[in-house]
């Protein structure tokens, strides 16, 4: 079992790493203040900074997109990776070992220790190969990438290389630099031979497979000799590192992309991504050494963070060829386990995008992709072109085959229109027979369907029946709301400065729901005067509201936006800013007492309205001394 990441080890972690340098290999950063850096959002698209980072509180914020949190959530959602691989990722930057709790630890140790070594390993090769690819052995290499119109350049860009035929040239060259036979053998670099270690590639074009990380971690391997009778092509075989079914081709190069735009384009070979990226469709990707398959797909779906049914799409480009129908069809099996819209784009004359590139330049690639249909539509008009449309038995047998397809999509409009269109397509005159005959084998079909219960089905295309909304934020510049969105900043970003008077403040003070859990939030950690400052307190307050979708986000903005006035002015406006807030409470308080007044009678219970007035004095006089301070906050 694996071990536990303590979190004394996470905080020591988050600690110990400095946020602006972790962010500053993504975002260009200005400093705007003693304790504040901008630049562009790296999960948006904009012109105007409106990205902010606190180094101090270790937080990062956007404005413009809402956006925010500590450096491990900048790492997931910038690598796509997850919190724990986010968290080793960083203690392996700075160097920190981590004390694993429970399972094997020493096995998880060692395994951590052994993958930093195949990583360095593989990393070691392909610089190794990309040098070979200069040498007058791989002139056939050069030739291969030149005659498909990929210059010294793109080979660089992908990271092309050349394995020399010497049987052992790569693994001694590994070997020198300190690597052992046994790493190179787990990276699947190299293999006993009957006379010792010997490279697992000779004479071919490799090119590197990264993972999201941008860390090589296996090498595809394209036959260029008639005399090699290994295959056309080779791919790293399964290792710590290299899983086949769960790594794409290009990923690293298009993730950002496929994120931003919510467009993944699948491809079948290495050329082809090639050949996409530099025509501009840099979202382009390709399975290795295996068909594009359910795990793929699953984490295409999550870098495009598609989590509604109708968000994201999924290009498939196939040869014109019947094997290219085929593959389509293929993948139309396991088209409705991703929650998007699936497109096929298919290239004339069946060539593929590198062939396509060659004869019709840059424009014509973009324009395959811009002139996609849908896969329903593709899969559906593949199984019609089998019949004799011109005789009746050629019809039926074509709805025979086509009506159970039909009858597979989830979406009752999508697919009561796709019925209308097959009657037509088919040339069936009663088209309500045909949407009759859909909606029949649909009802037979019920909950078994793959993906969940027609129920769970109906539910994602209807965003009625997903999640309720979150409560609606708070507005920044509400004049009304202003005091108690200040005081939340200075208790966030300045715990020191505000303290004990921040903790005084009643619950009364914020009348907003998001402000008051935050409030609420900040004293069941103990308050501002805890003593816990920077990304430590934040983080605290933040784990408190984690589970709340309107409130979270709102924490980490509140410790990352500016304080409107100068550094050194900062603790003054602080106190003015918690003296207004008081005052807003105490000013309700005096309506309260003064309304209770005009009820009674001073003759009926005279003491109890003395009384009563006494405190009238005393909270207006009260009410005064905080106006006073308060000065800095008008």
């Amino acid at each position: 079992m694996p071990g536990r990441i303590p979190d004394r080890d996470i905080a020591a972690i988050r600690e110990q790493t400095r946020i602006e340098d972790i962010v500053g290999d993504y975002v260009t950063l200005r400093r705007a203040g003693a304790d504040r850096l901008t630049g562009l959002c790296p999960f948006h698209d904009e012109k105007t900074p409106s990205f902010h980072v606190r180094p101090h509180h270790g937080h990062f914020h956007c404005f413009g997109c809402g956006e925010g949190g500590d450096v491990y959530t900048f790492l997931q959602k910038q690598e796509h990776i997850s919190f724990v691989e986010a968290v080793e990722q960083l203690a392996d930057t700075i160097g920190y070992t981590i004390n694993y709790e429970g399972g094997n630890t020493a096995a998880i140790k060692r395994d951590r220790g052994t993958r930093a070594r195949l990583v360095a390993a593989n990393a070691a090769a392909q610089l190794f190969y990309a040098e070979q690819l200069q040498t007058p052995e791989a002139q056939t290499a050069r030739e291969f990438l030149t005659e498909r119109g990929f210059d010294a350049k793109a080979a660089e860009h992908f990271g092309c290389g050349y394995a020399p035929a010497g049987w052992d040239t790569m693994t001694k060259a590994l070997l020198r630099q300190g690597f052992q036979f046994s790493e190179l053998e787990a990276a699947g670099l190299s293999k006993q031979g009957q006379r010792g270690p010997i490279d697992r590639f000779h004479r071919r074009l490799l090119w590197p497979i990264r993972n999201l990380a941008g860390d090589v971690i296996g090498f595809g391997a394209r036959k260029l000799f008639d005399d090699d009778n290994l295959g056309k092509y080779m791919n790293t075989p399964e290792t710590m590192l290299y899983k086949k079914s769960q790594v794409l081709f290009g990923l690293d190069l298009a993730k950002r992309n496929i994120a931003k735009s919510h467009q993944v384009v699948i491809v079948e070979g290495y050329t082809d991504v090639m050949a996409m990226h530099l025509a501009g469709v840099t979202t382009a990707v390709a399975s290795c050494g295996t068909a594009f398959g359910e795990d793929h797909l699953a984490l295409v779906r999550r870098l495009m963070m598609d989590d509604s049914y109708f968000r994201g799409e999924v290009i498939y480009t196939f040869d014109g060829d019947a094997a290219g129908q085929a593959a389509a069809m293929k993948a139309f099996d396991g088209e409705q386990s991703i929650a998007g819209q699936t497109f096929v784009s298919v290239a004339p004359d069946g060539m593929d995008p590198c062939e396509l590139r060659q004869k019709s330049g840059d424009p014509a690639v973009r324009d395959l992709i811009a002139r996609r249909i849908p896969m329903f539509q593709f899969a559906i008009k593949t199984l019609i072109a089998g019949q004799d449309l011109d005789t009746a038995e050629g019809r039926v047998a074509a709805l025979r085959e086509t009506v159970p397809v039909v009858a597979r999509i989830r979406d009752v409009a999508l697919r009561d229109e796709y019925a209308r269109q097959l009657a037509g397509w088919v040339g069936w005159d009663d088209v309500g027979q045909v949407l009759s005959r859909v909606r029949g084998d649909a009802k037979r079909y019920g909950g078994k369907r793959r993906g969940g219960t027609a129920k769970q089905q109906d539910s994602r295309t209807r965003p009625e029946a997903m999640s309720p909304p979150p409560t609606a934020r708070p507005l920044p510049n509400d004049p009304r709301l202003w005091p108690q969105r200040e005081a939340l900043k200075a208790a966030l970003q300045y715990p020191a400065i505000a303290g004990t008077v921040f903790d005084s403040l009643p619950g009364e003070c914020f009348t907003d729901p998001s402000y008051l859990t935050i409030r609420e939030a900040i004293a069941a950690v103990g308050g501002a005067a805890s003593g816990l400052g920077g990304a430590t307190w934040v983080d605290a307050v933040h784990h408190r509201v984690i589970d709340d979708p309107a409130v979270a986000p709102l924490v980490t903005e509140l410790a990352v936006e500016p304080i409107p006035v100068e550094d050194d002015r900062i603790p003054r406006y602080i106190s003015s800013v918690l003296a207004r807030s008081q005052e807003i409470w105490v000013g309700s308080q005096i309506a309260d007492i003064k309304s209770k007044l005009r009820r009674m009678s001073p003759g009926n219970d005279p003491d109890g309205y003395n009384a009563l007035f006494g405190d009238l004095v005393a909270l207006e006089a009260y009410r005064r001394s905080l106006l006073e301070q308060a000065f800095d906050a008008v």
